[in-house]
């Protein structure tokens, strides 16, 4: 569609409010075709700012270099665990925490990554004790929000369990969350106290003030510059976080949109944001868990 107009801030902020407060979709498109004309346009350019699926991943899903499998553990969990093949020695262990649509391939992709670099790493489906991640991701988004919150961060605690008693780990373990999954670690950082050595936060909710006292983790928190609704809570966490003595980095990427990291979101992926942000969550991993 030639005429089609370009991505504005406007349109993401639209879908933004769609996937993360309202979850009205029929809303938001209504709001969309408004926008911009007419809602063959408004179902292109969500094609553009939302998941897509179908793409490509980075690291290949037959990767010969790596060992792939479907992992139970905690109170009906289930999780997607990759690890280095041949390893020699005890590896340290990282949780991967999905975004607000479930274990999709992305996430996967994102756990071949880490385990790539040296890590054994478990991305739980929180969507298990629903029934697991479904096909459609609008669907995995309104499921998301039928789960029961408390229990949620305890399957979390449980994922860090698990892989600090992993036969082939070192008892050291990291965290790292996307969106809603950079909210559950942040959580689980507080729950979890001495247990979590390390936790990466990419865009995720923050945990009240009063319960910073609480992390023992070494923070990573990674930030979009245009991400308004998140970044509303940056000041009182540092804040928290300097009082409490915690370790901890924060990085803003200007000109970033939220879910800057997923490389199946065309409109919001930023590459440069994306692999800065990567080395410094990488590095800090080798750096607290080796």
């Amino acid at each position: 569609m030639n005429d089609m107009p370009r991505v504005t801030q406007e349109m993401i902020d639209l879908y933004d409010h769609f996937t993360h407060v309202s979850t009205d979709k029929a809303a938001y498109l209504d709001k969309l075709t408004a926008l911009v004309g007419s809602r063959a346009a408004a179902e292109a350019i969500t094609s553009q700012i939302a998941a897509n699926k179908m793409s490509a991943p980075l690291a290949a899903v037959n990767d010969p270099r790596l060992t792939i499998e479907k992992v139970t553990f905690g109170e009906n969990m289930t999780g997607y665990l990759a690890m280095p093949k041949g390893a020699s020695g005890k590896l340290p262990c990282v949780v991967v925490v999905h975004e607000n649509r479930g274990l999709v391939p992305h996430i996967e992709d994102l756990a071949r990554r880490v385990a790539l670099e040296g890590f054994i790493a478990l991305a739980p489906d929180f969507l298990q004790p629903l029934g697991g991640t479904p096909e459609d991701e609008d669907v995995g988004r309104d499921m998301i929000g039928k789960l029961d919150r408390a229990q949620t961060v305890k399957n979390a605690v449980d994922a860090i369990a698990h892989l600090k008693k992993h036969a082939n780990g070192n008892g050291k373990v990291g965290a790292v969350g996307y969106c809603w999954g950079g909210g559950i670690v942040n959580a689980a950082a507080v729950a979890t106290g001495d247990q979590l050595n390390a936790c990466v936060a990419y865009y995720g909710a923050q945990p009240k003030a009063d319960d910073v006292s609480k992390i023992k983790a070494s923070m990573m928190l990674h930030y979009a510059g245009l991400d308004e609704r998140i970044n509303a809570g940056i000041d009182a966490f540092k804040g928290a976080l300097e009082a409490n003595k915690t370790p901890h980095e924060i990085f803003v990427y200007e000109g970033a949109q939220h879910a800057f990291n997923n490389d199946t979101t065309e409109a919001r992926y930023h590459k440069e944001a994306a692999d800065l942000a990567w080395s410094r969550t990488i590095s800090l991993f080798k750096k607290t868990l080796s």
